[in-house]
């Protein structure tokens, strides 16, 4: 299946590279290419993508403001949002998760991985970059109920999946993770299913602020750059 993909970034010039990239690739097209957010908005309701690659800082209507309509629209509930952007700030971070977004990269990323990354979103899955999984946790752990211990959080999961829910809190994708431990991305999948379904969790971001609040995942201490 073709995965359909809506762009939305003012540089014309970085927008027509991600349609050269996307383009070169069998299994995806480019269906339209947004300049501001309201257009982005326009351009998902008319063409229904399968993902929408979403810059945030943009003339008029932002991109999270476009994510929070986009991801509202019943008739676009297929549609994932990824978030590409120069800006992995925590504030940006924790409002495009809070909107829907599916996945939040920043745009030092390589062609490869902004190709896995589409592909990961439109398979259903959310990922985010480290830097963007540990301005999250940060932001997560700065708050009285993440900094609460929480023993025995962990204990309805397995050690499989303990072990992929720690991989998963250190920003690596399913295929990343696959890779690491030698097993399918489907694998990952169902590991990371089950655990969000003992857990209660509702999406990959509170699986991994889970991670850390219960210490599978420690955050490092600022190093000293004196």
């Amino acid at each position: 299946m073709t995965i359909r993909v809506l762009l939305a970034d003012d540089q014309a010039l970085l927008a027509g590279t991600f349609r050269l990239l996307i383009e070169s690739n069998d299994d995806m097209e480019v269906v339209g290419v947004a300049a501001d957010g309201r257009q982005a908005v326009e351009l998902a309701r008319d063409t229904v993508p399968d993902v929408v690659v979403m810059d945030i800082r943009m003339p008029g209507t932002d991109g999270l403001t476009a994510t929070e309509e986009i991801c509202r629209d019943d008739a676009l509930r297929t549609t994932r949002i990824l978030i590409l952007t120069t800006f992995e700030i925590d504030e940006y971070v924790a409002r495009a998760l809070r909107a829907g977004a599916s996945g939040f990269l920043g745009k030092d990323v390589g062609p490869q991985e902004l190709l896995d990354a589409i592909r990961a979103v439109a398979a259903g899955d959310m990922l985010l970059s480290p830097t963007a999984t540990r301005s999250l946790i940060t932001r997560y752990l700065a708050r009285p109920e993440g900094r609460a211990a929480a023993p025995g959080l962990l204990d309805a999961l397995t050690a499989r999946e303990r072990e992929v829910m720690a991989q998963a809190a250190e920003g690596l994708s399913n295929d990343e993770i696959a890779a690491l431990m030698h097993v399918s991305p489907l694998t990952v999948r169902t590991h990371i299913g089950r655990a969000m379904t003992k857990l209660g969790a509702r999406h990959r971001a509170q699986l991994v602020a889970m991670a850390y609040q219960s210490g599978l995942v420690r955050v490092d201490p600022p190093r000293n750059r004196g």
